[in-house]
């Protein structure tokens, strides 16, 4: 769309502003589940897998995605400035090295055996996809707050 919104007209004709695309399973399925959601939150349209769309919606659906969603996926951990929270972690992403604050060890939550979702104190969410790929040092690090 010119204006950058999603519209999507239903099959009786009604057409839809400000449509917005959600990720039904970020994490453990991204390429599979998604809802075509109206201005006020309500479902307009369930979608098995973006494969299934024709190029052009695939790729509108896709950038819209990408601007809503951002969590940064930590790929090693390079200091902590303490093991007591809050405390400043300095991680390298798959987004570049960054820092964040991290209030408390409630903020890390496991989602599996291998995967942590943690939290600053922004509300930034940042994805450990991969517990034991992870180097020695890093783990070494995040064991003391797991």
């Amino acid at each position: 769309m010119p204006d950058g919104r999603l519209r999507y007209i239903d099959e009786a004709g009604q057409q839809h502003d400000q449509v917005m695309p959600v990720r039904a399973f970020p994490i453990s399925s991204p390429g599979k589940g998604f809802s075509l959601l109206s201005a006020d939150g309500h479902e307009l349209l369930w979608i098995d897998s973006l494969a299934d769309l024709p190029e052009g919606e695939r790729e509108l659906i896709d950038t819209a995605l990408t601007g809503r969603e951002f969590m940064p996926e930590i790929k090693r951990l390079l200091s902590v400035s303490g093991f007591v929270t809050p405390c400043t972690w300095a991680v390298e992403t798959d987004r570049g090295e960054t820092r964040f604050v991290l209030k408390g060890e409630e903020d890390i939550r496991r989602l599996n055996a291998h995967t942590l979702l943690i939290a600053d104190n922004q509300g930034i969410h940042y994805l450990l996809r991969n517990l034991n790929g992870l180097d020695r040092q890093s783990r070494k690090l995040l064991d003391r707050f797991l």
